[in-house]
Formats: structure tokens, C-alpha cells, sequence
């Protein structure tokens, strides 16, 4: 694959105005499918089924199926429509969107078309430094998720080089909802801030509503972001690309970055941007080129004739409105309120994202400072090193339970340091990586006396220097049973050891 020429960023904003739009599709973690009784696979008790095993005939596209309407799927998409600050439709229709595709049994997706659940809304994303931008919403519509492939022979897990593909239908049905923006102008250089501030309020916005668990690395949340270039001064629209299923809020800021400069240096050549979809790869930082990008028009959309139009009663809607939570920032200045936090502590967490695994790591019993500590520091170093986001790695109740260990005695800093390790290596829950590694703290005082008399024997003068007022000797001692204990002492409690020895 040839290599894209990009432009230098600042040079690109010199030259055009970039125009983003935003597709995000949330999967609902209701407990069966849009249209049938299969269990829904994005609620995570179904996460882990083998490849189709949670599948109807309606899911198939198995010949006199017929689909019937998850109710509650409805009312998880009516309250994201209302979060996002959008018109409830009175009536709304499905639609059959046909196109063929491996991984869509009927050969059409049930979705919606002209007639969404929710229209014209509108998002506030506040950015690292404060700044809001509005983010206009155009709709909000209901529909099915496809299959999933999974490519096989190759050496990445993509299609590109794989040799075959399987197909898993379990995927095929689950419920979604596709948030759809209206072109966003004026974004200029903060255009791939906006990018990832936008996604991040996505995700806070449904995760806060318990609709999804969100989680970007199963696919649970989903963007596609179309970017599109035109001239300074010119007012028409330019071509714009769509980088589909953009799965980390690292990804979709990277993604726009770089099709603004790859797109600039082909309009600053004199060449033309193609309409089409493109795949974004995260090992490279780039993307390619995947199908030609279809109008409206071209997936033949019709009413679908096995379902009834959608009428939610203005009671529902009430009640639905009346339920909701907090919008993003209010919840951002209580809980930088109830964390004690100070505006740099607390912008370490919203711009690293990881507000909804603080906050969930503080509900799993954790203090405050003690949850920043570990997903700013520790868990974000480990995540960079991976290139992956530091929510993919272990879960709140994990980092909860490691410094439940911390505050027993179980484990020193040092050591809970390399329990993390072993969590994020898959090796288990905190209390298992601590049994198979043998790291607990040696608390018996018995094989600290031991330790401590092996220390004093090869350095006889400190016990004196103690005795005479000297205690900092003490450190000599504690470090070299430290060293013999692999660290796994507890430091406090053998200089504890000492001063009682000296005392003697």
C-alpha cells in the first residue's frame, strides 16, 4: 500500500477550512435484541458466548422470520434523544436500508430514514482548557447492528492480507442507536480536539444514562468520522471521507488529524478527494481507502412492512425526560466539588477520559485521590506504552480491590505496582495475581527478626549509632531487608523492629 503524502497541519489550516461530521452508533445493552428474543451479546453477560450462539431466525434472515419491536430498546433511545437535547418524533418509522454485505443475513438492515425517534438537537463539549463548543445534532435514529467478521490467515486480524473470513451472527439484531451531527464549522485548529471532546461526550452522556457500557475496544460505541476540506473563502462544501468504526477517542482525534493533512496535500497538487469510506489503522496512525461512499439514494430505503411506526405517549416522554441525569459539564463541577479536587487534578482526569473509571473506581469503595492516582499515573503510563486506552486495561472494581490490599497492609505501592501488571497481562483479579506471584507483604514479625539480624550482622556499628540518637542509621538496616526480602517487607513495621531492638 502506498504511502499517503501529507501536509504539514498548520500549512493545511492556512490553506482550507475543515468541516467535520459525526456518526456514533451506541449499542444498547438491553437483555435481547432489537427484533428478536436472542440474548443481546453488548450486554456484558452475554460478552463472552461463543461465535453464533445468541442468534433467532430474524437474525439469520431465515425465510418467514418476522421482527417485533424490543420495547425497551425504545425507551433507552427516546432518553438518549432527550440527552442530547433533541425533538421527540410523535410517530416514527423503520425502514429498510438494502445493501449486501457478508455479515447482514437479510441482505437489508432494519433502520430508520425520514422519519427518525429524535431530530434536531444539540450537545455542549467542553474542551481541555474550558472552551464550550456547541455541537449541532441532526438526528438521532434507531436500527440493527450487522455481523461481525473476523479475518483469518493474515498477520494483523484485518481484512487487508487475510486469506478467509468467518462470519458470527451473534452481533447481527443488537439494538442501536446512531447519533448523527450536522456539519461542524469553525472547528479550525481544534478540529481533532473537538473530535475526541465530542466522542467522550457521547460516552459520558450514555453512560450516565445506563443505556450501554460503552466500551469502545468491544465495540459498544462507535464513530465514524467524515472530515471534508474546502478553500478559504469559498462557501461550498468540499468531498468529504468517512473513517468508519473508529474504536478509541485517541483514534478519532488521530484519524481527523491525519485526513486533513492527507486530504490537503492532494487538493494543494491540483487532485480531487474521493467520496468514500476508509479504515483507520492504529498500529500505523493512518488510513485507506475502503468503498465508495453511498448516497441516500443508493440503498433503495423503503417503509419496512413487517412493523408498525413507532408512537411513543406523551406521558412516556415526560417520564422518560423527567429521569434524566446531569448533563455532562454540571456533572463535572459537582463531582470536582465532591472529590476535593483541584482544577489541574481534575483536568488530568476529564482530558486523559477517564472520569467514568474514576468515578466508578471511587463508587467501588476507593478514595478520591487514591483512584486519580492510579489512572493518571500508573494504568495511563501502561496504556501508552500499549498505544490503548487505559480503560481497556483493568476494570474500576479491579483498581478498587488494589488499593483495598494497599490500605490492609497486604501490599506496599511497589507491589501493587506489579499486580497491576499482572491484571493488565490477563493473569487474573488482584488477589490472584498476589497468589500466583507470591507479592503479600510479609507481616510475620518472626521472618522480619530474622531478616533484621542477618542486616545488623553485616553492619554491627549501626545498632550503636541508634542508640545514640542517631535513628536515620535505621535506613541502612530497612533497605538492606528490603533488598533480601525482594520488597516485600513492610518498611514501617520493620523499623518498628529495630527501634524496639535498640531499646532493648
Amino acid at each position: 500500500m502506498a504511502k499517503d503524502k501529507l501536509m504539514d497541519f498548520d500549512k493545511a489550516l492556512e490553506l482550507y477550512e475543515p468541516v467535520l461530521g459525526f456518526e456514533v452508533h451506541v449499542e444498547l445493552n438491553t437483555e435481547s435484541k432489537m427484533f428478536s428474543s436472542a440474548a443481546n451479546p453488548a450486554n456484558s453477560a452475554n460478552h463472552a458466548a461463543g461465535p453464533n450462539t445468541l442468534v433467532a431466525p430474524v437474525d439469520m434472515g431465515l425465510p418467514g422470520s418476522l421482527p417485533t419491536v424490543n420495547a425497551e430498546a425504545i425507551k433507552y433511545s427516546i432518553s438518549l434523544g432527550l440527552a442530547l437535547g433533541c425533538s421527540i418524533a410523535p410517530t416514527s418509522r423503520f425502514a429498510r436500508k438494502n445493501y449486501f454485505y457478508p455479515d447482514l443475513g437479510k441482505n437489508y438492515q432494519i433502520s430508520q430514514y425520514d422519519e427518525p425517534i429524535a431530530f434536531e438537537g444539540s450537545v455542549d463539549v467542553e474542551l481541555a482548557d474550558g472552551t464550550i463548543v456547541t455541537v449541532p445534532i441532526e438526528r438521532a435514529h434507531m436500527e440493527e447492528d450487522a455481523g461481525k467478521l473476523t479475518h483469518m490467515g493474515g498477520a494483523t486480524g484485518r481484512i487487508q492480507g487475510a486469506e478467509y473470513s468467518l462470519v458470527d451472527y451473534n452481533r447481527a439484531g443488537v439494538p442501536l442507536v446512531e447519533i448523527v451531527t450536522k456539519p461542524i464549522i469553525g472547528a479550525e485548529h481544534r478540529a481533532p480536539e473537538i473530535a475526541k471532546a465530542y466522542v467522550q461526550t457521547i460516552r459520558d452522556i450514555v453512560l450516565s444514562l445506563g443505556i450501554s457500557e460503552a466500551r469502545m475496544e468491544r465495540g459498544n460505541l462507535r464513530c465514524d468520522a467524515n472530515v471534508s476540506l474546502r478553500p478559504r473563502g469559498q462557501e461550498k462544501l468540499g468531498t468529504r471521507t468517512e473513517t468508519k468504526n473508529v474504536n478509541s477517542m485517541r483514534s478519532v482525534e488521530r484519524a481527523v488529524r491525519y485526513e486533513i493533512q492527507r486530504q490537503a496535500a492532494i487538493l494543494a497538487a491540483g487532485g480531487s478527494i474521493t467520496q468514500e469510506t476508509r479504515h483507520w489503522h492504529e498500529d500505523t496512525g493512518t488510513t485507506s481507502p475502503g468503498r465508495p461512499k453511498s448516497d441516500a439514494d443508493d440503498y433503495r430505503y423503503f417503509p419496512e412492512p413487517d412493523l408498525l411506526p413507532v408512537a411513543p405517549s406523551l406521558e412516556l416522554i415526560e417520564e422518560l425526560r423527567a429521569a434524566l441525569p446531569e448533563r455532562p459539564a454540571e456533572r463535572r463541577r459537582r463531582l470536582k466539588s465532591e472529590w476535593g479536587f483541584s482544577d489541574l487534578e481534575f483536568q488530568d482526569v476529564a482530558n486523559g477520559g477517564l472520569l467514568a473509571e474514576v468515578a466508578a473506581t471511587i463508587a467501588a469503595g476507593a478514595a478520591p485521590a487514591a483512584a486519580r492516582k492510579w489512572w493518571t499515573g500508573e494504568i495511563s503510563r501502561l496504556a501508552n506504552a500499549q498505544g490503548r486506552e487505559a480503560a481497556d486495561l483493568i476494570s474500576p472494581a479491579d483498581v478498587a480491590a488494589l488499593q483495598a490490599l494497599i490500605g490492609a497492609g497486604t501490599l506496599t505501592d511497589k507491589l501493587a505496582r506489579q499486580v497491576l501488571e499482572g491484571v493488565v497481562a490477563g493473569e487474573g483479579t488482584p488477589q490472584e495475581v498476589i497468589d500466583r506471584r507470591g507479592l503479600a507483604v510479609v507481616s510475620d514479625d518472626g521472618a522480619l527478626i530474622a531478616a533484621i539480624d542477618e542486616a545488623l550482622a553485616s553492619q554491627p556499628d549501626v545498632m550503636q549509632k541508634i542508640r545514640e540518637g542517631k535513628v536515620q542509621a535505621a535506613g541502612a538496616v530497612i533497605g538492606a531487608v528490603m533488598k533480601a526480602m525482594r520488597g516485600q517487607a513492610d518498611a514501617a513495621r520493620v523499623r518498628e523492629l529495630i527501634l524496639e531492638r535498640a531499646a532493648q
